[in-house]
């Protein structure tokens, strides 16, 4: 016999399980594919301090396995496989996993973000809760006082040396050319900053330590020659790559592949009955608190469609 889900999930970080939370007490009886990372990104994080509502902090599996049991409190289904390649060209979307197909009348995208590693050594070893990381919106206040490295040139990162310079006392941007790609805006304001220092032409080469990170070793990209910094943190602002290869073609992307949400909810995509939530369409704030907000807003898009028969 032939059964169409009401709304198949696709992915299971905040904005995944949040959308299955409210799925379910919506008694639309969600299928959720968590996906090769159940829980997603957040659960490489040690600590998590700016999620409302945990005055002592909490570390991103926990968050993650919290939201997932109460998802599953309420009726939510469970399926660990990852998404192969879909087909969104009719009413009923159509889902083949690895291992397993199904049909669905609405689809929630929420299968989130990569940060680009350098694959360096040092990176993976320190990565998560040990001086490595990716968000300075995040993590920041961990260096107070301390000094850290950003690596990039672009906007992301001249934000990032920015905000670090709040809590920082000392905070080198590594770029591996002679000027910065970021708009001139951003570059002038992270070159008048007192605490911030610039290495041009380098490119990180190692990050060192013993139990967290020390400090990491630059080669400078003309004579190829190796210094060192001492610093406690090592922040990667290279850029994400969103996890949409399966949607390619399907739904309407911007040039660096984030999923394009369109219409009144902000949440539905260029295929009706599809929506989107997290980091996979969010390339700006890229926080846990905003995932689970959009995970909200796409789950009460799909009720509605749902009720609607169809419409939003």
């Amino acid at each position: 016999m032939r059964i169409v889900e009401n709304v198949v999930i696709i992915g299971s970080g905040c904005a995944g399980l949040t959308a299955a939370i409210y799925c379910a007490r919506a008694d639309l009886s969600p299928l959720l594919i968590e996906g090769s990372q159940p829980g997603g990104q957040l659960t490489t994080t040690s600590e998590i301090e700016n999620f409302p509502g945990f005055v002592e902090g909490i570390s991103g599996f926990e968050l993650t396995d919290r939201m997932r049991k109460q998802a599953e409190r309420f009726g939510t289904r469970f399926l660990s496989d990852s998404v192969a390649f879909v087909d969104f060209s009719s009413d009923v979307k159509k889902i083949t996993c690895e291992s397993f197909a199904v049909e669905s009348r609405a689809v929630i995208i929420a299968t989130g973000a990569a940060p680009r590693m350098m694959n360096i050594p040092g990176e993976r070893e320190f990565f998560g809760g040990r001086g490595v990381s990716v968000c300075a919106t995040c993590d920041a206040p961990f260096f107070r006082k301390k000094v850290v490295a950003v690596i990039g040139g672009g906007d992301s990162a001249c934000e990032e040396a920015l905000f670090l310079s709040t809590f920082c006392e000392r905070v080198f941007t590594i770029h591996r050319r002679d000027k910065f790609r970021a708009s001139k805006i951003m570059a002038d304001r992270v070159l008048s900053n007192p605490k911030i220092t610039v290495m041009w032409n380098s490119v990180l080469h190692e990050i060192f330590g013993s139990d967290r990170v020390q400090g990491v070793r630059i080669k400078n990209v003309g004579d190829s020659l190796i210094s060192e910094i001492g610093c406690d943190g090592v922040f990667l602002a290279i850029g994400h790559i969103p996890n949409t290869a399966p949607f390619k073609s399907i739904l309407a992307m911007d040039g660096e592949g984030y999923i394009i949400s369109t219409g009144e909810s902000l949440v539905e995509t260029s295929v009706s009955g599809v929506f989107v939530a997290g980091d996979c369409s969010d390339r700006r704030f890229r926080q846990a608190v905003t995932a689970a907000g959009m995970g909200c807003m796409a789950a009460i898009s799909v009720e509605r469609f749902l009720a609607n028969g169809g419409l939003i």
